[in-house]
């Protein structure tokens, strides 16, 4: 059975909004004492959910974790969920209002831009600063000094000081020294997303290496659920604080999604900053609804098309199909329809998908694509790129109540009346 390798207990975090100490002396002290007995909860005198002062809120509340050796857990949330501040809790950054963190093992998070580093030493500096806090000696650091250089890819700037490196090279030597300081435990937050999308295949591919070959826990926040199920074996849903849902990656994401599902018909993008891979680029998607007259809802009745702009930047040319994947937000697929193969030249190509009327059930949707070449390798694959929310046009008719199915094709069912034999 594997380690425990760290476990929180009833996890609470409390922070208060404004400005501290701008009040009287005489309502500070006031404060700081109803403060105190406030957080002395029991079992029998639980904090209560609700705290008087406007300003008072909980980031966290009674997070319950057991986070084992070789587990790959995967945060996801809406912003303000909590997930930045249990990740700060677990790396020992910050201290709970209330709770037990209890952990073994050596612990190297990355949490935002320039964690660890001090600004006015080099990146040559600022590894072995590093290392030293990681409890390495000079001989160990050496002997791993090779390969965080080589995997940042920043040698040229390495003895410049850091607070003159860009974000994304920032990112770069951050998380090669978090990578190879053979740290038990590595926590990432958001802060991959400021790379370009290479170093961020090649960061993910590192960290699915370090969790199964070398059995470290790994501890990781994005807002992107494919990176999340293919790298993760474990997520956590949290929902104001408290934990919504935890489980295998797949489920939890369903939920997560079903619960949070918004609309979104309409994404652009320019080449420097579109999501795509070394050889697709995505300029722009989007779901267009044939209204035919009637209400700006998108109903049982409306016919939809999806409409898709992408770069191919590859040499030479080759043979391309894109598949169009349709889900339910409890995560079901409706269809996956594939393009025939075309021969492709660097520029930028357009496709077409066209979702007849009366073909869905009512219910919320999203919208993957994934991008395929002759030899059926997966060049590229943009995971809930689109949703929408369909409406039910039959209760206009006076029909009540939920059709059963996924999709409500209006085949014909004849009905005769039939003559009885005298």
């Amino acid at each position: 059975m594997s380690k425990l390798v760290i476990q929180a207990e009833n996890i609470s975090k409390h922070f208060r909004l404004g400005n501290i100490g701008a009040t009287t002396l005489k309502q500070d002290i006031y404060d700081f004492f109803k403060k105190r007995s406030f957080f002395r909860g029991s079992a029998k005198n639980p904090i209560p959910d609700a705290v008087d002062h406007p300003n008072d809120i909980w980031a966290l509340k009674d997070v319950n974790l057991d986070i084992y050796e070789g587990d790959v857990l995967g945060f996801v949330g809406k912003n303000g969920s909590g997930k930045s501040t249990l990740l700060k809790i677990l790396s020992r950054i910050s201290h709970p209002t209330t709770g037990i963190i209890r952990g073994r093992g050596r612990i190297a998070s990355l949490l935002e831009v320039g964690t660890g580093f001090h600004a006015e030493l080099t990146g040559r500096e600022n590894i072995y600063l590093n290392g030293q806090i990681l409890g390495l000696n000079t001989g160990q650091i050496n002997d791993r000094f090779d390969r965080i250089v080589d995997f940042s890819g920043i040698e040229r700037f390495l003895d410049t000081p850091v607070k003159r490196y860009s974000s994304g090279m920032y990112v770069r030597l951050a998380f090669a020294v978090a990578a190879h300081m053979e740290a038990d435990i590595m926590i990432i937050d958001e802060v991959l997303a400021v790379g370009d999308s290479e170093y961020q295949m090649k960061c993910l591919a590192k960290m699915k290496e370090i969790s199964k070959e070398e059995g470290k826990t790994v501890l990781f926040v994005s807002h992107n659920m494919q990176t999340i199920r293919n790298l993760c074996t474990k997520a956590l849903y949290l929902d104001k604080g408290r934990v919504a849902d935890i489980g295998h990656p797949d489920l939890v994401v369903s939920n997560y999604l079903r619960k949070e599902q918004v609309e979104f018909l309409y994404q652009e993008h320019d080449q420097s900053d579109a999501p795509g891979s070394k050889t697709i680029k995505i300029k722009e998607l989007e779901i267009v609804p044939d209204y035919m007259g009637g209400p700006e809802k998108i109903r049982t009745d409306t016919p939809l098309t999806i409409n898709l702009e992408f770069w191919y930047t590859g040499e030479p040319a080759i043979d391309l199909a894109v598949s169009v994947l349709l889900f339910t937000f409890s995560g079901d697929c409706i269809f996956d329809v594939r393009s025939s193969f075309k021969k492709v030249h660097k520029g930028l190509l357009k496709g077409e998908c066209t979702i007849p009327a009366n073909f869905l059930n009512d219910g919320s949707y999203y919208v993957s694509l994934a991008f395929v070449n002759g030899e059926n390798k997966l060049l590229f694959e943009y995971d809930i790129c689109l949703s929408f929310e369909v409406e039910d046009a039959a209760k206009l008719n006076n029909w009540y109540g939920k059709w059963l199915g996924f999709v409500r094709p209006e085949f014909t069912v004849d009905l005769s009346q039939k003559e009885l034999a005298e």
